[in-house]
């Protein structure tokens, strides 16, 4: 089976879709906006075939119709959240997955910044929308601490190798932010490095990976000692550690 080839397209001020291309198939996932997508396509001579959203919000999805018109693509998305999935064609849920050509995608229900959120698993990468951020998570519109922190732990179970596509470029701020948890922490500090150097060239800090994250993404650190000490929750459970991480987040 061929290698799935996965490009970064920067849309809008700080989002990222994506291209999923292999032989005469294409997805984009995550468009917000068409033309940026349109251009990437134009220049690679790719014809977009499948077009994949990981939830509802307008920055994620505002390009599907554009899209969908241009390129008759089929549009795949949460099927707990169909109704707010434009154009959407295929509903997908975690029981049955989906298929990509000769690719099993695995669906993963990864609920909290929407209700119906999904991550789709392709070979060796996941496209986590906005649940997983690089060092950080998403913000809480449409459920609770219990539920963010089981969708990550979701994640978590993946390979440490498995590549991560998130939806936005926010892993300064977050890993700046992650510093004021864990300034102790050497993998963090090493990975700051690699941010700042990325991010003043102009590149992006995607992908990142599950085992990278396990080790410098304070949301998923609810064992660390630091943490707990810098917190004052030494005893907590480990979803109130999350809350207390999402809440001061919020306010950052």
């Amino acid at each position: 089976m061929a290698k799935l080839q996965i490009e970064p397209i920067a849309c809008l001020t700080d989002n990222y879709a994506y291209l999923v291309h292999e032989g005469g198939l294409c997805a984009v996932v995550d468009p917000s906006e068409p033309e940026p997508v349109q251009a990437a396509l134009a220049v690679r001579g790719l014809k977009l075939t499948h077009i994949l959203n990981t939830h509802h919000h307008w920055d994620h999805t505002g390009g599907n119709r554009a899209l969908k018109t241009a390129f008759d693509a089929v549009v795949v998305g949460p099927e707990k959240d169909r109704d707010r999935i434009p154009e959407i064609d295929i509903g997908v849920d975690e029981a049955q997955g989906w298929r990509f050509g000769a690719h099993m995608v695995r669906i993963l229900e990864v609920p909290a910044h929407t209700k119906g959120a999904i991550a789709f698993v392709f070979d060796g990468a996941v496209f986590t929308g906005d649940t997983l951020f690089t060092m950080g998570c998403g913000r809480l519109f449409e459920g609770t601490p219990a539920m963010m922190h089981a969708s990550l732990a979701k994640l978590m179970a993946l390979p440490d190798d498995t590549a991560v596509y998130c939806g936005h470029e926010y892993t300064m701020n977050n890993g700046r932010f992650a510093l004021t948890l864990e300034p102790g922490n050497r993998d963090l500090q090493a990975r700051m490095k690699d941010v700042e150097a990325a991010r003043i060239k102009g590149r992006p800090t995607v992908p990142s990976s599950i085992g990278l994250e396990k080790r410098t993404n304070p949301f998923v650190r609810t064992g660390s000692a630091e943490i707990r000490a810098v917190l004052k929750m030494e005893n907590a459970e480990a979803v109130d550690m999350f809350a207390e991480m999402r809440r001061r987040k919020d306010s950052f």
